[in-house]
């Protein structure tokens, strides 16, 4: 196996700009590895070779011109399936968008290709962004390369898994209520949620519209601070995009973390969470510490209810969202219908899985009359409670840092007949997506089998330079050895 899959993305970007190897090789390199990793991963559910090679062949002769090219120029990428390719298939890892080919780029394929990157292909997910394993494709499932038998994470299980497999230099994931951080957690690499707004959802196919955020996921914090700096950026065509300046994410990276304040929350270190996992996080805290970061005791008492509120909020919001798949307009048609009515039913029931159905159910409950107040408009208050305890926290100090999960990953199946246990997984994720803040998650540790174990920097709206200069102190004082 070539040893230039093994490079951070700022080590190839150098050593392209340096002509010491070509796009061209650091692309064949990749499609070598997909072809050798993925019966056993199965990261990708898309792979287009002939399009990355052409890509990586064009940007070696911009190269060889003289061109001023991006730092992310000739790089090797994955997707995830749930944003939209111009011409190349976006399933969702659904049976409803099974050979859907959409016509028109996402905001961030559009801006990836302005920085002339290389798509390998699409990745999978959990079926609509609903899940944590990436066990609900209707495709297959990804398996974690740190442990084949177990499972990635999710829904961005096959971003992650991409990564640590080393079959892409870097991937996109999205996150709605923890679906960048944990598999990032689970599978051993970094991964950012920013704050809502930060990046476009132009092209992202809606789970739930006030939650869903675009971020990277790759080997280490610089290299996602890179990629945030070619994704970000105010999008007109996406109402809920912010227009504000977008400063370079790498430019602090090594201010360090000396006279920080970095709050602890007792309810992210309370009952439920694995002994292992809480020794590493506590770990990498005094680690921070004896850099020169001041240790905060927190509290967050509305946090015990963030997880009960997502789930109806996401559910309801997903219960519209995926309104439109119903057989008519593009998506999956069954052939066994009578009317119109029956086309509905038959095309929802034979294209949506079982999570989707569920989350589906549960949103329109949720939302029908005479449980609209009792259910849904009591979440928005938990929303707003959970909203001004991190502002009031975050007033006190810099960052908090908390587990991004409670346990490390687990073997596929084992979760898969409790639903209840396994949304219990995103307690220490859903409460950033409530509140829009950013969040960034990185290995701090592995327990006794050798599983990664994650950490989680949790800023300010927009302090995502603090959270990469944090991390990146981290990474660079010891990190998760």
């Amino acid at each position: 196996m070539s040893a230039l899959i093994e490079k951070t993305l700022f080590e190839l970007s150098n050593g392209l700009a340096a002509k010491e190897f070509s796009s061209v090789e650091v692309t064949k390199a990749y499609l070598d590895a997909i072809e050798s990793k993925e019966p056993d991963v199965k990261a990708y559910l898309t792979v287009d070779a002939e399009g990355a090679l052409a890509t990586a062949k064009d940007v070696d002769e911009q190269r060889m011109q003289g061109k001023a090219l991006s730092p992310l120029a000739g790089i090797p990428a994955g997707i995830k399936d749930n944003i939209c390719t111009r011409g190349l298939r976006t399933t969702c890892a659904s049976k409803m968008l099974a050979e859907f080919r959409p016509p028109y780029d996402a905001s961030v394929i559009e801006k990836l290709k302005q920085s002339s990157y290389v798509l390998l292909g699409k990745l999978n997910m959990d079926e609509f962004a609903m899940g944590s394993t990436t066990e609900n494709s209707y495709f297959q499932v990804t398996k974690n390369p740190r442990n084949l038998s177990c499972v990635p994470g999710g829904s961005s299980g096959g971003s992650a898994a991409a990564v640590a497999a080393l079959e892409a230099a870097y991937t996109l994931g999205s996150d709605t209520g923890g679906s960048i951080r944990l598999p990032a957690s689970f599978c051993g690499v970094v991964g950012m949620k920013p704050t809502y707004g930060t990046v476009s959802r132009y092209g992202l196919v809606a789970f739930a519209s006030s939650l869903d955020q675009i971020g990277p996921l790759t080997k280490d914090v610089r290299d996602n601070a890179m990629v945030l700096n070619a994704i970000s950026g105010h999008d007109p065509r996406d109402p809920t995009s912010l227009n504000q300046d977008v400063p370079d994410y790498m430019a602090g990276l090594k201010k360090g973390v000396k006279g920080l304040k970095i709050g602890l929350p007792k309810e992210f270190f309370g009952g439920g969470i694995h002994p292992e996992v809480k020794h590493a996080v506590l770990t990498a805290a005094s680690k921070l510490e004896a850099q020169g970061a001041q240790l905060l005791d927190v509290s967050m008492p509305s946090i015990e209810h963030a997880l009960a509120a997502y789930y109806v909020i996401s559910s309801a919001e997903a219960s519209s969202n995926l309104a439109r798949f119903d057989g008519v307009r593009y998506g999956y048609r069954s052939k066994q219908f009578d009317d119109m009515d029956s086309l509905y039913q038959m095309s929802r029931s034979e294209g949506f899985g079982p999570e989707v159905k569920r989350r589906i159910m549960l949103g329109t409950f949720a939302l029908s009359s005479g449980y609209y107040d009792a259910y849904y408009k009591k979440a928005l208050q938990v929303r707003s409670l959970v909203m001004k305890e991190f502002s009031a926290v975050l007033e006190t100090c810099d960052l908090i840092l908390s587990p991004v999960a409670p346990t490390v990953a687990y073997r596929i199946g084992e979760k898969t007949q409790n639903s209840v246990e396994m949304y219990m997984g995103d307690a220490y994720t859903v409460p950033v997506n409530i509140a829009g803040v950013p969040a960034l998650s990185l290995p701090c540790g592995k327990d006794s089998d050798g599983m990664p174990i994650g950490m989680q920097l949790i800023g300010r709206h927009f302090s995502e330079p603090l959270l990469y200069q944090a991390g990146y102190a981290f990474e660079q004082n010891g990190g998760a050895k």
